[in-house]
């Protein structure tokens, strides 16, 4: 049994590393994909967790594969791509460590997993599956992530959800819309940036933009607010609890070490329904979650980044 499963993308973070002798900028190669990075997160902080997607039969496909690997995440779910290249995203970066993105995927192999090339042992065997919206963006994987969602709804499982809005990557932004709202009805816990709950519902305000969210049936919405923490909707209360301050290198993949840090400690409770923890409870949640997404941030790339349990007490026992 796997505690927490995710499908979606996996693939380079070419990151800024300098400038060269002659001027030319320079990228480092990091492993990156949003729900990969969860995933790491999760493992990091002692889960059990296993990887569903596609990456190509190339030299980053099999970095990344031994990547996963080496950070305890389970790859009987991966499958190599004989004929679409592994993604690339270079990254760019600004004074305050935000980042931008440059997609090399056209296609690229995450895009190609198809239902039949989806592991059910890994999906009905999980508490908790999480995807993205990435991995909705075109056939066939939209249709594999879909189905796979179902399987694991159906089994049980607790349904998290990142919207993870990469405007390049979609035919328009209607489209994005309509397919992230799609996603939407099956999701449970869902994580968004302030950004992303004013694209799905029209507004800014936080209190009416989650309890919109909230309306359609989701149990807890995450609204993720940088440095300033997380607001949260729970049993139709709101809350926000404050982020923790530390020094800014590279906000790549700190949304993504967040939700892994609410989702350890959802599957620290070993529950199959989350209206089960209590409000004081949840915050708690939310405020380990927040410190681990802060720590994410004190290194450069996504993966590299996510920090160890001890490393994450460290920070919560001494604030």
């Amino acid at each position: 049994m796997f505690d927490v499963a995710a499908l979606g993308e996996l693939l380079i973070d070419f990151t800024p590393a300098g400038v060269s002798n002659t001027g030319n900028d320079l990228f480092q190669k990091n492993p990156g994909g949003a729900p990969a990075n969860v995933l790491v997160a999760v493992s990091r902080l002692g889960k059990k967790t296993a990887f569903v997607g596609m990456v190509g039969k190339d030299q980053f496909g099999f970095f990344l594969r031994d990547v996963l690997k080496d950070n305890g995440v389970d790859v009987s779910g991966l499958k190599f791509s004989e004929n679409v290249n592994t993604t690339l995203a270079f990254v760019h970066l600004d004074k305050n460590g935000d980042r931008s993105f440059s997609f090399y995927r056209n296609p690229g192999a995450d895009m190609m997993l198809k239902e039949e090339d989806l592991n059910y042992e890994v999906i009905d065997n999980s508490n908790i599956f999480h995807f993205g919206s990435i991995s909705m963006t075109d056939e066939p994987s939209r249709s594999a992530t879909l189905k796979a969602v179902e399987a694991a709804k159906n089994k049980g499982a607790i349904i998290s959800y990142d919207p993870n809005l990469r405007p390049p990557l979609w035919k328009s932004l209607k489209d994005a819309k309509e397919r992230i709202i799609e996603g939407l009805r099956y999701a449970d816990i869902l994580k968004v940036s302030d950004e992303e709950m004013e694209f799905i519902t029209g507004t800014r305000d936080l209190q009416e933009g989650s309890s919109i969210l909230y309306k359609m049936g989701i149990k807890l919405v995450l609204v993720t607010l940088g440095e300033d923490g997380c607001f949260y909707k729970y049993k139709k209360e709101i809350g926000k609890i404050d982020g923790f301050r530390v020094k800014v290198i590279d906000t790549t993949g700190a949304g993504d070490a967040f939700l892994g840090g609410v989702l350890y400690k959802i599957c620290q409770k070993g529950i199959c329904d989350i209206s089960s923890i209590e409000k004081s409870e949840m915050e708690d949640i939310i405020r380990f979650a927040n410190c681990v997404g802060a720590l994410a941030t004190t290194k450069k790339g996504a993966i590299p980044a996510m920090p160890t349990l001890n490393e994450v007490l460290d920070i919560m026992n001494f604030s």
